[in-house]
């Protein structure tokens, strides 16, 4: 009886002793995880994201044609097309438009790089032009008015025996003021005859040059 009272009991601590070694790999596993039905912590929020302001828009600064008070402000810049870039007909069209548009932005600012870039010195009509705006525009004066429309173009695109290209252009300008640095008028010119232009044009090395302007008469 004695010895297997003791055999029973030390088969029964084997038992327990293999019970407890088969539940520890699964004790390690759950321990060192996330407890059942606890919710995790949610992760801080970076306070440099939350912080850093939005920058706002710079505002456009507006149009201000210019008047008796002064001259003419943040005038917008005549943009080239792309259709007049190239020598075709629609191109032609296009860049006699703009060529109109750069003179118009002349009478305004005084700026004359871009017209003086795209028309040929010889050409007396232009000279005339640019002189009126460079006296007008020195020495404190301004211009009022002179802004430049053309709202009828076309052409032929025919070249003739120079390699130049007509373009038939309806151009109105508005009257003109000339004001002197006391703001003071100067004189007015009234408003131009609303007369047809020929404008006499030639591409070369890529880009389109206005060789003379004439007026349609008849």
């Amino acid at each position: 009886m004695t010895s297997r009272t003791s055999f029973f009991v030390r088969r029964r601590r084997v038992c327990a002793v293999l019970v407890a070694l088969t539940l520890l790999p699964i004790t390690a596993c759950t321990g060192g995880g996330t407890t059942p039905g606890a919710t995790a912590a949610p992760e801080p929020s970076s306070p440099t994201a939350s912080l850093t302001p939005t920058p706002s828009p710079t505002p456009t600064p507006s149009y201000k044609p210019a008047d008796a008070s002064g001259r003419a402000q943040n005038v917008p810049v005549p943009v080239l097309p792309e259709a007049a870039k190239a020598e075709t007909k629609e191109g032609a069209i296009a860049f006699a438009s703009y060529w109109f548009s750069v003179l118009s932005d002349g009478y305004e600012t005084g700026e004359l790089a871009e017209f003086e870039a795209i028309t040929a010195p010889a050409c007396e009509p232009c000279a005339k032009a640019k002189s009126v705006i460079n006296a007008w525009h020195t020495e404190g004066r301004w211009l009022v008015g002179g802004k430049i429309t053309t709202p009828s173009l076309s052409s032929e695109f025919v070249p003739d025996a120079e390699a130049t290209y007509q373009v038939v252009v309806q151009a109105q300008q508005t009257p003109l003021t000339y004001m002197r640095q006391d703001a003071s008028v100067a004189r007015s010119d009234p408003q131009p005859d609303d007369t047809g232009n020929l404008l006499f044009i030639n591409f070369s090395g890529g880009k389109w040059t206005v060789v003379n302007v004439g007026r349609i008469v008849g």
